[in-house]
């Protein structure tokens, strides 16, 4: 998956317009504009389609975090310069404010099963024996459990 994929899905969930996907981006102290966000969720055949970088990826799920959790006193965490889909599943389980249960349970929705022990491995530092690379397919189940618990239907 893309971050520009991510970044769409995400959107799409929490239902954010263009003003709330800046401030997102604000709340981790860093300025984009309209048309920045315009084109990274613009699909990728489209010719003003721009990649969203890693280190806007970091920055825009701190943001989040900021938004969900409440901003923590003091300077903003240094957004990582490469991000994997560990730290994405990681940085949306803080800024939901989930437990491993929560997590599990948001898998099942999508008749995705993965074990206490194979969730806490993604969540691991990356020198842990035990770590394990989160791979595209559950990234995208977990985002799609997401989006049937957190998006308003109307």
């Amino acid at each position: 998956m893309t971050n520009n994929d991510i970044l769409r899905r995400i959107r799409y969930t929490f239902d954010f317009d263009d003003t709330k996907m800046i401030a997102l981006f604000a709340l981790a102290d860093h300025q984009v504009s309209r048309q920045e966000i315009s084109d990274w969720l613009k699909k990728d055949d489209d010719l003003s389609y721009q990649e969203c970088s890693d280190i806007n990826m970091a920055i825009f799920l701190n943001g989040l975090i900021n938004d969900k959790r409440g901003k923590k006193p003091g300077a903003q965490v240094e957004p990582e310069e490469l991000v994997t889909n560990n730290i994405i599943f990681r940085k949306l389980k803080i800024a939901l404010n989930l437990t491993n249960d929560d997590v599990m349970a948001i898998l099942e929705t999508v008749d995705f099963r993965l074990s206490k022990h194979e969730l806490s491995a993604f969540f691991r530092k990356p020198a842990h024996k035990n770590y394990r690379l989160c791979k595209n397919q559950i990234l995208r189940n977990f985002l799609s459990g997401m989006q049937l618990k957190y998006k308003k239907t109307e």
